[in-house]
Formats: structure tokens, C-alpha cells, sequence
């Protein structure tokens, strides 16, 4: 009795122990270091940009195989003919006959599927961009000097914006929320233009020659992103130097002065490569084709000329304006260029046909820039001392918007390369930046 009583008291003791659950280890969580997160992330990045790039060259790959479908002649005055017919140029800047029909076949594929889009497609796409930029509001207004800002200039990557000020200053400022940068300091007087590398921001390296300058005294400077100061001065010049423009190839630099001259510089062998005369007065504004072959440039004797590089020889007198001419540009299209005059008009050329088209009559005082719509060329816009910057159609060249709110001189505008903003900058020291609701 007293054996069965305690093994009947252990069983009673042990029983609470079998009803209690098994301790369960907490698994150890591993998050990993920063360092490997980033690395991930930069690994996805990278397959991402390859995957983009493949889908790039698949499709380029695709437009070719439909455009070797389209038969062109393999004679090359025939093809010239057609690329004629097409209301292109015949030839471009150090093109040959397989070039050539190369891009007579990309014209011809580009023009078959422009024709498959209905025309009320193509209707409510311009209404589309022109609802667009009827909405184009100021969101960003900036004090930028102490002195009037006489230039501004997009990043090829539309994320910078470059300042040029009277008060010998070039800043450099965050797009789109206009926070400074860099200031660049190097001129001692008033800074008449400064304009990125074509492949800044895109391709260049920081280190690298990336933006251009000119001032009143004469100066021309190179600049780096990743120093404050000149990486070199451009010498010859000993008057005004009005504007400053690189050439699409990025390797040749053109400049306009006062002493009646425009003159091409060699960056790479470092020395000046053409010294045009044919302006009467002072040479101010110069522009290049987009194909290079081309440069155009505006006189304070009221004449614009278009000058072929490849001889140096001027292939158009622009004749109409009747005072300065204070800016020119070519469009993206390749055969109009517009010219903004101190007789308050801004007028059309065609290359084509070797005349003036169209004369707007744009501001109500001095027109100082004409800028078309880098991409397709779908706009003008034109800025004056009438305070205001103005968006004309094209073609058509009707009012589109009036860009006001500067309370001085709008003395310089550009357009951002993926056409998404515009800047303007004023005698009143801000720029504004410009984009659609």
C-alpha cells in the first residue's frame, strides 16, 4: 500500500511538468548591412538600364528590317532627288551615298508611318500641345544676383541651369527647385553668355571641359563641374564678346564679337579655325545647324548670315530687319531660322526657298532671343524689353501664351532639351522657370 501511495503521489507531481509546452528559439532575423543593400540596388539598377538598352536595340533593330524593305535607289542623284522630294536636305555635314540612302530610307519608313496616323489623330495631338502650353504657369522665381542676369542655359539633361550676370559672376543652379550649386568665378565684367558642352551632363566627365563663357573685355573661358574656377581662357579676342556657342560636335567653339567678326575655334588642336568678316558693325548672337554644317549669325547692322563651314563662305544674306539683330536659331527641322530684331519683329527664313516667310510682329520693345522647340520644333518662343516672353505655333506663327511676370527686361530664354521647361532670366536680377499644369 504504502509502494502503490508514492508512485501514485510521483505520478501527481509529474504531471503539471508533461503539461508544459516546449520552449520554441526565436529564429535569429538577418537584415544585412547597408553596404550589401546598395549593392543590390545598383546590381538592379544595372540590369534594368541593360534590359532598356536591349529594348532599344531590338527596336532600332525592327526599324531598320522594315525600312530595308522600302526599295530606294542605290544611285545616288536619284536618291538625292528623293530626299528632295521630301523636303529634305540633300546632303548633310561629311555625309556619303550609303549614308545617305540610309537616311532617305529612315525618311521614307518615318513619312509612310506618319501617313498611317489618321489626320484627327494628328489634329488632337497639336491640340493637345497647344492646350499644353496655354497652361504654362511660373512655379519657380529666383533672386540670382545682385546685378541683372544678361543669360541662361539648360544642361543637356534638363536638371542644371547655368547663369550668366553683369556682376562678372556664372552660376549653376539645381532644376527644378533653383537651389545654387556652383559659382563660377573667373570674369571681372559683365557676362554676356555662358552654354553647356552639347554632352555635359550626358556623356562628359565632370573634369572635363563642360561649360563656355565670354564677357564685355573680351574674355572667353572654359569651365569644368567640379572647380569653381577656369580650366582655361580662350586669347584673341581684345573687344566685346557677345555671345559664346558650341558647335553640335561638341569639339568646336564659334564666338561673336564686336570688332565686326565671328571666329570658329578648335578645342582638341587649341587654336582658332575661322575668322569671318562680313557684318558691317558688331557681330551678337550665332547659331549652328543641328547637322553642324551650318552656322547662322545676327549683325548689330540689321543683317543675318548663314555661312557654310566647309568653305567659310556666307550662302545667305538675310536681309529685312530694320534695326539690330539680337538673336538667331535654326529649327530642329532643318530648313527655318528665326531672327528677333530691335525693331520689335521676329521673322521666319527658309533655307529652301532663300527668303523670309513670315514676319511676327512679337513685342512691343527690342526682341533679345527666338528660341524653337528643340525636338520637333512644334513652337517658337521669343523674349523682349517689353518685360514679357512670348510662345508662338509653328507653323501657323499665332500667339500662344504670354509669359509675364518679370518686372525688367527679359534679356535672356531657353528651352529645356526634353522641351518640358522654360527659362527666362531678366534686367530685374531673377530667372523664372516655366512648365505646363
Amino acid at each position: 500500500m504504502a509502494s502503490s501511495r508514492a508512485s501514485s503521489t510521483a505520478t501527481k507531481t509529474k504531471a503539471p511538468d508533461d503539461l508544459v509546452a516546449p520552449v520554441v528559439k526565436k529564429p535569429h532575423i538577418y537584415y544585412g548591412s547597408l553596404e550589401e543593400k546598395e549593392r543590390e540596388r545598383e546590381v538592379f539598377e544595372i540590369e534594368e538600364h541593360i534590359s532598356e538598352r536591349q529594348a532599344e536595340v531590338l527596336a532600332e533593330f525592327e526599324r531598320r528590317k522594315r525600312a530595308r524593305q522600302i526599295n530606294v535607289s542605290t544611285d545616288d542623284s536619284e536618291v538625292k532627288a528623293c530626299l528632295r522630294a521630301l523636303g529634305e536636305p540633300i546632303t548633310l555635314f561629311g555625309e556619303g551615298p550609303a549614308e545617305r540612302r540610309e537616311r532617305a530610307m529612315k525618311r521614307l519608313e518615318e513619312a509612310r508611318l506618319h501617313k498611317e496616323i489618321p489626320e484627327t489623330t494628328r489634329t488632337s495631338q497639336m491640340q493637345e500641345l497647344h492646350k499644353s502650353l496655354r497652361s504654362l504657369n511660373n512655379f519657380c522665381s529666383q533672386i540670382g544676383d545682385d546685378r541683372p542676369i544678361s543669360y541662361c542655359h539648360f544642361s543637356p539633361n534638363s536638371k542644371m541651369l547655368a547663369t550668366a550676370c553683369w556682376s562678372g559672376l556664372c552660376k549653376l543652379w539645381s532644376v527644378p527647385d533653383c537651389s545654387l550649386l556652383h559659382t563660377l568665378r573667373g570674369h571681372n565684367t559683365n557676362v554676356g553668355a555662358i552654354v553647356f558642352h552639347p554632352k555635359s551632363t550626358v556623356s562628359l566627365d565632370q573634369k572635363d571641359v563642360n561649360l563656355a563663357s565670354c564677357a564685355a573685355d573680351g574674355s572667353v573661358k572654359l569651365w569644368s563641374l567640379d572647380s569653381d574656377e577656369p580650366v582655361a581662357d580662350i586669347e584673341g579676342h581684345t573687344v566685346r564678346v557677345a555671345r559664346v556657342m558650341w558647335h553640335p560636335s561638341g569639339r568646336f567653339l564659334g564666338t561673336t564679337c564686336y570688332d565686326r567678326s565671328w571666329r570658329l575655334w578648335d578645342l582638341e588642336a587649341q587654336e582658332e579655325i575661322l575668322h569671318q568678316e562680313g557684318h558691317s558693325m558688331g557681330v551678337y548672337d550665332i547659331a549652328f545647324h543641328q547637322d553642324g554644317s551650318l552656322a547662322g549669325t545676327g549683325g548689330l547692322d540689321a543683317f543675318g548670315r548663314v555661312w557654310d563651314l566647309r568653305t567659310g563662305r556666307c550662302i545667305m544674306f538675310l536681309e529685312g530687319h530694320l534695326k539690330e539683330i539680337y538673336g538667331i536659331n535654326f529649327s530642329p527641322n532643318g530648313y527655318h531660322i528665326a531672327t528677333g530684331s530691335g525693331d520689335n519683329t521676329c521673322k521666319v527664313w527658309d533655307l529652301r526657298q532663300r527668303r523670309c516667310v513670315y514676319t511676327i510682329p512679337a513685342h512691343q520693345n527690342l526682341v533679345t532671343g527666338v528660341k524653337f522647340e528643340p525636338i520637333h520644333g512644334d513652337f517658337l518662343l521669343t523674349g523682349a524689353y517689353d518685360n514679357t516672353a512670348k510662345i508662338w505655333t509653328h507653323p501657323g506663327w499665332s500667339p500662344l501664351k504670354t509669359l509675364a511676370g518679370h518686372e525688367g527686361k527679359v534679356m535672356g530664354l531657353d528651352i529645356s532639351s526634353d522641351g518640358q521647361l522654360i527659362a527666362t532670366c531678366s534686367y530685374d536680377r531673377t530667372f523664372k522657370l516655366w512648365m505646363a499644369e
